[in-house]
């Protein structure tokens, strides 16, 4: 047997061992490697989505802006709608012979009991002797409906019922359709 003064020719020669600070570091450039590829967006997905975010802001805008002013007008044609209901229980107190004569507001209040003072939405609103078309004019809603006005005009059915219908100058996308 050969003997080799600290080595044994059984056992294999052993690699030298890597320093743990070199193999530490050669893991950490490993991974900075991988994280590099996976860092951050391209320039084209960027664009797409600036599009897209321009595209739903073009649509979604003027929708925004067309459901705030139908839902501040709702406050006006709710004061009508009760307004509408007291005229309704005029007409039939005077056995469907007439219509209330209010010119105005505080007309209004005095001959039907409907106040309007809480109602900002309204410039003045009333009920014409003749025919019974209810006007308001709106005021502080938006410049698109601002200086228009909205008109419920009865008509009489055979069996003493009325039905109010809308109209008026306000654009045809703000006036309710029942």
């Amino acid at each position: 047997m050969l003997l080799v003064v600290g080595k044994s020719i059984f056992n294999k020669p052993k690699k030298p061992k890597k320093p743990k600070k070199l193999k530490k570091l050669k893991q950490e450039v490993s991974i900075m490697l991988r994280k590099r590829g996976e860092k951050g967006f391209t320039l084209i997905e960027l664009l797409i989505v600036i599009a897209i975010i321009g595209i739903l802001a073009a649509i979604a805008i003027p929708m925004y802006r067309t459901q705030t002013i139908k839902a501040k007008l709702t406050e006006v044609t709710n004061a009508m709608s009760n307004v509408a209901s007291a005229v309704a229980a005029y007409r039939q107190e005077s056995s469907g012979q007439l219509w209330p004569n209010c010119p105005a507001k505080s007309d209004i209040q005095n001959s039907l009991g409907v106040s309007l003072t809480a109602v900002q939405r309204i410039g003045n609103m009333s009920v014409a002797s003749a025919t019974g078309v209810i006007t308001a004019f709106i005021l502080s809603i938006d410049t698109a409906v601002d200086g228009s006005n909205l008109a419920l005009t009865p008509s009489s059915a055979t069996d003493g019922s009325i039905r109010w219908d809308w109209s008026g100058t306000a654009n045809a996308a703000y006036i309710p359709k029942r």
